[in-house]
């Protein structure tokens, strides 16, 4: 699969590092922006208060099936459900919210765990294959909770909890699995 990848920090790096492990073509686009028009895939993994200034600098992106990876750590822009509808906004193409509830920070431990950990995600019917792929390839299962809306804002909402738990305990991992699963 061709990937391109917004964002080269920690979310973004690491992601294209897994998935160019797992054999895929990897593009990571910083700053500078550039053209995404070869990509099977998109992935916006930067800060969720600049997408917008982030988008307007890359070429190629109308229509494309879209990862939504961001956080919110601001104040949230009213006009649009959650950070993964601002994205569709944008970009137009069936859009995914996945990567938000993990550790970027854990993505080169993800290997050693016991049972492979879980990637809640949420998408839109054209996104999901795709979506799905591409966790199992970063080494996480998919655990699909329901369609972009409500789900990306869902998520979303759900960092608080995350960071919580984090202040807590540190980056982690993990696992919902129904009873006889694990």
């Amino acid at each position: 699969m061709n990937i391109t990848v917004i964002g080269r920090g920690n979310v973004g790096g690491g992601l294209a590092r897994l998935w160019a492990g797992a054999d895929h073509q990897v593009t990571g686009l910083g700053r500078d922006g550039g053209d995404a028009s070869n990509a099977d895939v998109v992935v916006v993994a930067v800060p969720g208060h600049s997408i917008a200034e982030a988008l307007s600098k890359v070429t190629g992106l109308d229509g494309q099936v879209t990862i939504d990876a961001t956080n919110l750590y601001t104040a949230r822009d009213d006009a649009f459900p959650s950070l993964a509808h601002q994205v569709k906004s944008i970009i137009g193409g069936p859009t995914a919210k996945s990567f938000s509830t993990v550790f970027a920070s854990a993505y080169d431990r993800i290997a050693e765990q016991r049972v492979t950990p879980s990637n809640l995600y949420a998408a839109e019917p054209g996104a999901k294959a795709g979506t799905e792929q591409l966790i199992r390839d970063a080494g996480y299962a998919p655990l699909f909770i329901g369609d972009l809306t409500p789900g990306a804002r869902l998520l979303e909402d759900s960092s608080g909890l995350t960071r919580a738990l984090a202040g807590q305990i540190g980056p982690f991992f993990y696992r919902y699995a129904a009873p006889g699963q694990l």
